[in-house]
């Protein structure tokens, strides 16, 4: 009976939506319905090959997917070791709060935060690189800087989340390895190296092997709140060009097919993970 409402939400929102798939073989018509609308079979998917801009869609959403994919393991792990050192344990529950606290932020909210400390004229850092005697960057307004900023944005508000998840592997690792070790002569680097790096692999290898499902998927709520036309070129993923075909241009099947395509290449990509986990690290998710 617990079950059931959990069961339910799944069900209404996740398979019952899935009959919309056939909008993507559908020259869609709202007022005539799914199945009303007359069907074309892969006309909208051959109109997604021929896109002008299809490429520099798709290259944006796995370029920013694959650093926030790498930066989100490495910072995390790198984080939860050094506080792992820290011996005073009320300057440790400090640290882990404090940076726990973004995640639970809307990108609403701090995507208003994050322009107004870039801002060119007026943002904090650009105040900063001023004093330095550095020109203002546009960091929102610039298709340079634009991926690195939602990169160095995701990690900043989501690390801290990351960092209790690694932290609580190294709570699994034995005590008496570190004793023995120190016996040995070994240094703490030499020890990080060798047993507590070791010791966190499985849940590194299974927050890896979850990330890689999400490689084409690079933060629609995030990018939404902070791009703008000018940024375009850098900016535009899969999500963000799929609400402009679907929402702004009324588009229906061509936006549904580029989704269905990101659901497949997604489903792929999760299942070679899989695979990969299994035969290289001998770990199973499932």
């Amino acid at each position: 009976m617990m079950l059931v409402p959990g069961i339910m939400l799944v069900l209404i929102f996740s398979y019952v939506p899935m009959a919309g798939i056939v909008m993507a073989f559908q020259k869609y018509v709202p007022n005539k319905g799914l199945f009303g609308s007359p069907l074309i079979g892969l006309r909208n998917f051959r109109l997604l090959i021929d896109y002008p801009d299809i490429g520099r869609v798709f290259f944006n959403t796995v370029y920013i997917a694959v650093m926030k994919i790498f930066a989100g393991l490495l910072v995390p792990i790198t984080i939860a070791i050094l506080l792992n050192e820290l011996r005073r344990e009320w300057i440790k529950r400090t640290f882990q709060t404090l940076v726990y606290l973004p995640h639970f932020m809307s990108w609403v909210l701090l995507g208003g935060i994050l322009v107004d400390v870039l801002s060119p004229t007026s943002g904090v850092f650009n105040q900063l690189l001023g004093f330095l005697g550095i020109k203002p960057i546009f960091f929102l307004g610039d298709n340079h800087w634009f991926p690195y900023v939602m990169v160095a944005s995701d990690i900043w508000k989501e690390f801290g989340f990351g960092t209790i998840v690694y932290l609580a592997a190294l709570t699994g690792i034995n005590p008496s390895l570190y004793e023995a070790a120190a016996m040995d002569g070994a240094s703490r680097l030499k020890q990080t190296f060798h047993i507590t790096l070791p010791g966190m692999m499985p849940i590194i290898i299974l927050m890896f092997t979850l990330n890689i499902g999400n490689v084409l998927n690079a933060g629609f709520e995030q990018i939404f709140n902070l791009y703008s036309p000018p940024v375009y070129e850098s900016a535009d993923i899969i999500d963000t060009f799929v609400y402009r075909m679907g929402v702004q241009q009324a588009q229906f099947g061509f936006a549904t097919a580029v989704g269905l395509l990101k659901s497949i290449v997604s489903f792929i990509f999760i299942s070679i993970s899989y695979v990969l986990a299994y035969r290289v690290a001998n770990y199973r998710i499932f």
